[in-house]
């Protein structure tokens, strides 16, 4: 395909994305840095850092930017998220979760504090213009919503820009009481690409068709989409007798029956809260027919679990997967190119496609 992605801004005239998108790799390849690089990312939650010299690794997108950064809380009691890279001959220098004075490269020996700073090498007295701030660690621009924990190699936006339409939709929830379960964290290995993949979360439009325990949980009728600058939230109002939210008077919504909040920020990630707590979930790009998905469950009332809409994701999530999947074998149609939007139904996934081709036009 061209260089340039067109989507029409008026959804009642635009057509969908080219299918010939979800089979290019060259276009695949150039979301790395034109996107994902330059978007915000959840990296982890302060649970784990809750003490002074603790040190986490991870990956940021493993099997796409493939990024090794480190998770730090010094002993000044502030966070980092630094370059796992030493920046001497380049080795990972943590393995593994530990508690440090500092950090050491077991190559070399050279020493860095738990902020990033140089602090020592052995044998380079006799290095001239040594050491140099690219001896440092390279921190990544990070930010916090509570006790969770944002970082980007290069951000397109403020954080704060970002969160902005989820803090003060639903920042009265008790964010703090939020724990991830890990005895219900998933990752689904879906054989799709990864924005046919978002575009199935972004509309409520195939809920009936596809989702029917779901679909008897939600009112279909009053389910609604919001957009925001970089991202948007869906609404799903409770049927009667659903499980819904006790909402305080200070909600924008107070006195409605909503059953469940399905925030998307672009590009790929879903902050999904029900009653009895939050699902996030990252939508990691492997190949242009590849994404893994990753269910991050972090319970606040574990006796709300099996209820409304948020009580069976594992099976509303394989039942997604068999429709992504189904589409991107369609793409590979000779006899399809691109379809038309709902202008009632659609509006998320016109939006996604719009950000999506002002990034990569950029």
């Amino acid at each position: 395909m061209g260089n340039r992605i067109v989507i029409e801004p008026d959804i009642r005239q635009a057509s969908t994305l080219p299918a010939s998108f979800y089979r290019d790799a060259d276009l695949f390849e150039r979301t790395k840095e034109s996107i994902f690089a330059r978007s915000w990312q959840l990296v982890g939650d302060t649970d784990s850092l809750k003490a002074p010299g603790q040190i986490v690794p991870l990956t940021l997108l493993e099997g796409f930017l493939d990024e090794p950064l480190i998770l730090t809380r010094d002993h000044r009691d502030q966070l980092h998220c630094l370059s796992n890279v030493c920046t001497h001959r380049g080795t990972i220098l943590v393995e593994g979760c530990t508690n440090e004075r500092a950090i050491q490269c077991r190559y070399h020996g050279r020493r860095f504090a738990l902020d990033g700073r140089f602090l020592s090498m052995p044998e380079f007295d006799q290095a001239e213009n040594f050491p140099s701030e690219n001896d440092h660690l390279p921190q990544l621009a990070m930010g916090q919503w509570d006790k969770f924990i944002f970082a980007s190699l290069a951000p397109a936006q403020a954080l704060d820009e970002v969160l902005a339409e989820m803090k003060q939709r639903v920042g009265w929830l008790p964010l703090p009481a939020f724990h991830l379960d890990l005895t219900r964290s998933r990752d689904y290995l879906v054989h799709a690409h990864w924005a046919l993949y978002c575009e199935n979360y972004l509309e409520g439009f195939h809920l009936p068709y596809v989702h029917h325990d779901l679909a008897a949980a939600l009112d279909y009728g009053n389910y609604r989409t919001e957009l925001f600058a970089h991202g948007n939230l869906q609404v799903g109002i409770g049927k009667k007798g659903a499980r819904c939210f006790d909402l305080p008077k200070s909600s924008p919504d107070y006195g409605q029956d909503i059953a469940a909040y399905y925030f998307w920020l672009f590009p790929n990630t879903m902050f999904n809260f029900y009653p009895w707590g939050l699902s996030v979930n990252i939508v990691k790009p492997l190949s242009p027919d590849r994404c893994k998905v990753s269910f991050l469950p972090y319970v606040y009332d574990a006796s709300l679990l099996d209820q409304g809409a948020g009580g069976m994701l594992d099976k509303v999530e394989r039942e997604d997967e068999s429709v992504v999947e189904a589409v991107q074998r369609g793409m590979a149609s000779r006899l399809y190119d691109r379809g038309r939007y709902s202008p009632t139904q659609e509006r998320g996934v016109h939006h996604f496609h719009r950000l999506l081709a002002d990034a990569l036009n950029r």
